[in-house]
């Protein structure tokens, strides 16, 4: 098997994306920062359910990622998974309408901010278990090489997933079947509210992958240029017929595990220095230097993206509550 480790990073990878996926890039990126920002909005309100658990920070991961699958590829994602969601295509009308419990939610209101699903855009759903999607994303890519559909799965989880039984099981049959599965790890340094450095030896967790004989690599997740590139070489190996990849994005999140955190477990100075290398400031700040954007179109994009959210925000709120007969349908 073809096994390796590396630390993924190029300074001029820029040079491989044109126009139109620079654009794509940074219109993605916007639209997952200005529906969190909405989410925070209106969490504060009262008008959602449940724990809402901010992606503000990490758009760059599932920006990157996802503009390499294509719409029949599958992905599972977390309950901090609606970024992935937007990134993968889905409306963030039905995002909006399934977090306010509406009926025209992508689950029909039952799942909340934490359980988002769509079939239609490949998006086997979200997990409240740490590291509970994982299992399914290996499930599927069996499915795709069982039916030789030629389709890649992709399952994105936190740095705490990856001291999950299920994670290794996973990452084990994997390397055992060569299934084209690609395994996203957002490090975000926090596992809920404990620094990952606590309760984990490796300073690289993409090392873990090693162990079950995965190639492994470490990426810079506020890079969404690094991410696209260490996850298009991934899924190529995987329509291959090569097997996983397992793939660690080095990230922050900005705001609190979930809404209300008091952040206990980190200074104000740390988040302070970490907004410094957030990915849409980095991006910008690259597209500025290397004239790959004017500031005028980067603003036209900013505002399209915010614009849309607001609509969708909008069309959402007037969606009609559920009928109570419907709390007894799609359930087992």
């Amino acid at each position: 098997m073809d096994t390796y480790f590396k630390i993924y990073k190029s300074d001029d990878n820029y040079k491989r994306f044109d126009e139109d996926k620079l654009q794509q890039a940074w219109y993605v990126m916007n639209l997952i920062r200005h529906f969190e920002e909405k989410s925070i909005d209106v969490y504060k309100k009262g008008l959602m359910g449940g724990s809402l658990h901010s992606y503000i920070g990490q758009e760059a991961v599932a920006t990157g990622v996802c503009m390499n699958f294509d719409v029949q590829d599958q992905i599972t994602i977390s309950y901090r998974g609606r970024g992935q969601a937007l990134a993968k295509g889905a409306d963030p009308f039905y995002l909006f309408a399934e977090m306010l419990g509406k009926v025209d939610g992508c689950s029909k209101g039952k799942g909340g901010p934490m359980h988002i699903a769509s079939r239609k855009n490949g998006i086997l759903g979200a997990n409240g278990i740490v590291g509970g999607g994982i299992p399914h994303a290996v499930g599927a890519a069996l499915t795709a090489k069982y039916r030789k559909t030629n389709q890649v799965a992709g399952t994105f989880f936190g740095d705490g997933a990856t001291n999950q039984g299920a994670f290794h099981e996973s990452l084990n049959l994997a390397a055992v079947l060569k299934l084209p599965v690609i395994f996203i790890c957002e490090n975000n340094l926090y596992a809920e509210m404990t620094p990952i450095r606590n309760s984990v030896l490796n300073e690289d967790l993409a090392e873990r992958g090693l162990a079950y004989r995965i190639p492994s690599v470490v990426v810079d997740g506020n890079n969404v240029i690094d991410v696209f590139e260490a996850t298009k070489e991934a899924i190529e190996r995987a329509r291959k017929g090569l097997g996983p990849t397992f793939i660690e994005a080095k990230t922050y999140r900005l705001e609190g595990h979930m809404y209300g955190d008091p952040e206990t477990y980190r200074t104000a100075e740390e988040v302070k220095e970490r907004r410094k290398e957030e990915p849409l400031l980095k991006f910008k700040e690259l597209c500025m230097t290397k004239n790959l954007l004017s500031e005028e179109k980067m603003i036209q994009i900013q505002n399209k993206a915010k614009d849309e959210i607001e609509k969708a925000y909008l069309r959402a709120e007037k969606s009609k509550q559920p009928e109570m007969e419907e709390i007894f349908t799609d359930v087992y």
